[in-house]
């Protein structure tokens, strides 16, 4: 029985593969050598008026899949993840405040701009070349990002930040398809730093 099951596992799993290698969509077609990475360089918080405010420098290159895609007319999704974590001396640290920031990235052929667009505030802007864009995307500042009141004056807190690809919203075929491709797996490492009050 256990034979049989694990059996039907193994034909799935190259029926999967097979369908990785035969439903090639057309914006995957040509120069897909490029190759994509996410890197977080510099983070910090700063307390304004009570509100912990992220700045941060990032590079997004995304890959020759991903540009195609883009340019095919399918809008990219790009987060940032961002994790307050309380410093313990004798338990495992524990996740105190988080907060995820979604931005769009669309292109538009007929007027050839490159749209950004936060999702979590409504703001979008517009601009000339892919490099300017993904630059905007790339500084973040003075982004509110965790109430300070939240946080215990005498505790000590770590953070991290990390900037992903994301691929939640498309449809369940493209999840998929997304799933067997390297290319679509485009994310940061933490960046991680202690926070100083």
């Amino acid at each position: 029985m256990f034979a049989r099951e694990l059996n039907k596992l193994a034909v799935l799993l190259a029926m999967a593969l097979l369908a990785t290698q035969t439903m090639t969509p057309a914006w995957s077609q040509g120069n897909t050598d490029r190759v994509g990475y996410f890197d977080v360089r510099s983070a910090s918080l700063t307390l304004v008026d009570g509100v912990q405010e992220l700045d941060a420098r990032l590079q997004l290159v995304l890959s020759g899949e991903a540009l195609q895609a883009l340019n095919s007319g399918i809008t990219l999704s790009i987060e940032l993840n961002l994790e307050v974590i309380r410093v313990r001396s004798f338990l495992p640290d524990s996740g105190e405040a988080s907060l995820t920031v979604r931005y769009e990235l669309e292109y538009l052929p007929l007027s050839q701009r490159y749209i950004v667009r936060n999702i979590n505030s409504g703001e979008q802007e517009s601009f000339a070349t892919l490099f300017s864009a993904l630059n905007n995307l790339g500084r973040i500042q003075s982004l509110p990002a965790i109430d300070d009141a939240i946080l215990d004056p005498d505790r000590r807190y770590r953070v991290r930040l990390r900037a992903s690809l994301s691929t939640k919203e498309y449809s369940a075929a493209l999840r998929f398809l997304f799933f067997w491709r390297d290319e679509w797996d485009l994310k940061s490492d933490w960046y991680e730093w202690p926070l100083k009050r």
